[in-house]
């Protein structure tokens, strides 16, 4: 194969790839899914056939176990969030009044001290008035619920394959059994393709992608359980309304990174504001919950379970789960990592090729022209 060929492969390959899950990306997610959750749980099968299980009773019991967890998840917070939720959509617009009329309350008087004199100073009139305050915040409120209702529905429309909820119920833990049991020999296959001049730089790279994948995704899925748990019951136990609800999504966000926490903050302390006022006991013990749990996430958490030589950079991460969700959906979302982790460990090979190439380096006879 000459170079052409091979520089024509290794750009087609991708991009034929990406066609394929644009165009089927819709009925992916319960495959993907199985096959993260395999991936996820091979460790697990892996012990459990070191114990003295063999294979396949070792994925049968993971699967077992996996389905009886998931249905008493199922049966105990579900009817909570729902309950929850339809109380949240139903108060939104009520929430959203409260806000704007306490933001225009206290703006109002804040305007009349300070705002007529800095305004006045900086030649911009006489001051916002209190029509001028509410209209502005009714303008950013009703932009703000009119930008999370689109972003429910993009994700509703965007990942199809949510529809099929049942599908997905079905046939994740079907593959997840089926990946459990071959996981062995399918990477014993695909290694046996690879050529034998190859060998050893494929099997490194691979083992470095293994590495960044794993730490991350199974160290953030613990970090987001936590989270979850912490934002959920803590909100509830100081009496925050909807506050369970706040605490479960901010943690499954918090797989995106500074998104989950954002999300808890910004959602607990507006609820808080509305709810406690004019107390701002409320506010301060929500704000305790929060700033608890970053403090854990950030200087105990992450460190331990995700770990700093992950390779995935916040920032491209972020773009990637973004990338990946616009352009595929839910679907996306579950490729975001794994690919951002491939590329990122490809990128840094290709820089350590070049930083030990003559190009870089310059070749004895380049060195003797340039002195």
């Amino acid at each position: 194969m000459t170079l052409r060929q091979q520089g024509g492969f290794w750009l087609g390959a991708p991009a034929a790839l990406a066609l394929f899950l644009y165009l089927f990306s819709g009925v992916l997610l319960p495959f993907l899914a199985g096959l993260v959750l395999g991936y996820l749980l091979d460790p697990l099968a892996n012990r459990l056939e070191q114990a003295g299980l063999n294979r396949l009773g070792a994925a049968l019991a993971i699967l077992v176990a996996w389905s009886l967890l998931f249905i008493l998840l199922l049966v105990l917070a579900a009817p909570v969030l729902a309950h929850q939720f339809a109380a949240f959509v139903e108060a939104l617009p009520g929430l959203v009044a409260r806000l704007q009329a306490l933001a225009v309350e206290q703006g109002g008087a804040l305007s009349d001290r300070l705002g007529a004199n800095l305004m006045e100073k900086l030649g911009l009139g006489d001051g916002a008035s209190g029509a001028e305050i509410q209209k502005s915040v009714g303008d950013i409120a009703r932009e703000g619920v009119q930008w999370l209702l689109s972003f429910v529905k993009s994700l509703w429309s965007g990942g199809r394959a949510l529809a099929g909820l049942m599908s997905l119920l079905v046939v994740t833990p079907v593959v997840a059994f089926y990946i459990l049991l071959d996981w062995n020999r399918m990477l014993a296959a695909i290694d046996g393709w690879i050529p034998l001049q190859s060998r050893t730089t494929v099997r490194a790279l691979a083992s470095e992608m293994d590495n960044a994948i794993a730490g991350f995704l199974r160290g953030q899925s613990l970090v987001c359980l936590f989270l979850g748990l912490w934002y959920g019951l803590g909100l509830s136990m100081i009496g925050l309304n909807y506050g369970f609800l706040i605490g479960i999504s901010a943690g499954v966000l918090s797989f995106i990174p500074y998104v989950g926490s954002l999300t808890a903050l910004v959602l607990s302390a507006i609820i808080a504001i509305v709810q406690g006022w004019p107390s701002w006991s409320l506010f301060v013990m929500a704000m305790a919950v929060v700033g608890v749990g970053q403090f854990l996430e950030g200087n105990i958490l992450t460190p331990r379970l995700v770990g700093a030589s992950v390779g995935l950079h916040p920032v491209w991460l972020m773009f990637s789960l973004f990338a990946f969700g616009s352009l595929f959906g839910f679907t996306g979302l579950i490729l975001a990592v794994p690919v951002s982790a491939a590329i990122g460990v490809l990128c840094r090979f290709a820089l350590r090729q070049y930083l030990a190439s003559p190009f870089y380096r310059g070749t004895e006879t380049g060195l003797a022209e340039g002195g």
